[in-house]
């Protein structure tokens, strides 16, 4: 059976169009996206929760992927600690080929069934973890390879794939499969089967920041402060959430050294904080 993600694009003779026609019909096709992922919302949820119980428990969350699937896995772990303020030890992107395929691809690493769980041993990966494999095929060697191994491992795991039915699917505890239907490029899964993809990774890492305490009201106050525009980001969230003026607000923040730290401090002390 021919794959979703492999199947004929719906439009033909692309070198034809003209350059609105191409953006208007990428962007005709791109909104199927999000209606995808809302038929997935259960999977998305349970597999969030299990990732929510581990890190409770003091355990981590793994991606593993190849290709722009572990390209989007690695992007999603590196935003975590300056948005929620943690260990960069928390959430890990891994991709086959390594660093290296981080910007060019690495000839035969996704063939490699056994490379994954190598990889993750580097990080001593055990049962007290999530890991979960990103793949769009739903079939790719070193994403099926490494959920295996952890599956024999006693490690919970979880995928999200783009085709239904998918082997990867079938052996994960915590499936996601999200089917966005055939690429406007045909095969480009890239484009909408990547798509859903980062949708469903900035679901499950922010819901699980927000349920573990990382955020207060709708506001990231635990984000590291490591340049200009965070800083007054920082201030502003002070303004909004305290109702003091910039100037005392930048004072407090250079003072404390933390947006949490500001507000816990004058919700104690609202005369002095």
């Amino acid at each position: 059976m021919e794959l979703t993600t492999e199947t004929e694009s719906y439009y033909k003779n692309l070198q034809e169009f003209t350059l609105s026609e191409l953006l208007a019909n990428i962007n005709q096709e791109d909104q199927a996206v999000p209606l995808a992922v809302k038929k997935c919302l259960p999977q998305i949820e349970a597999t969030a929760a299990a990732i929510i119980e581990k890190m409770r428990k003091g355990g981590r969350l793994f991606y593993i992927g190849a290709g722009t699937s572990g390209r989007l896995g690695i992007l999603d772990a590196s935003e975590v600690p300056p948005t929620f303020g943690v260990s960069h030890d928390l959430v890990i992107g891994i991709i086959a080929g390594g660093d290296t395929a981080i910007r060019r691809a690495v000839e035969n690493a996704e063939d490699d069934t056994k490379q994954a769980w190598k990889d993750l041993q580097q990080f001593n990966a055990h049962e007290g973890d999530v890991i979960v494999g990103i793949s769009a095929s739903g079939n790719t060697p070193y994403v099926l390879g490494g959920l295996k191994a952890a599956n024999a491992n006693n490690v919970t795991t979880g995928c999200i794939v783009c085709n239904p039915d998918s082997p990867i699917a079938k052996i994960a505890g915590f499936p996601i499969e999200v089917v966005p239907g055939p690429e406007f490029l045909t095969g480009s899964t890239r484009m909408k089967a990547g798509t859903a993809q980062k949708l469903i990774l900035n679901m499950l890492t922010t819901s699980t920041m927000i349920q573990l305490g990382k955020v207060f009201g709708n506001k990231m106050v635990d984000m590291q402060l490591t340049n200009k525009k965070l800083h007054k980001r920082g201030i502003k969230m002070i303004v909004r959430e305290m109702g003091m003026d910039e100037k005392t607000a930048e004072t407090l923040l250079k003072q404390y050294g933390s947006v949490r730290k500001v507000i816990e401090t004058a919700n104690r002390n609202p005369k002095k904080p």
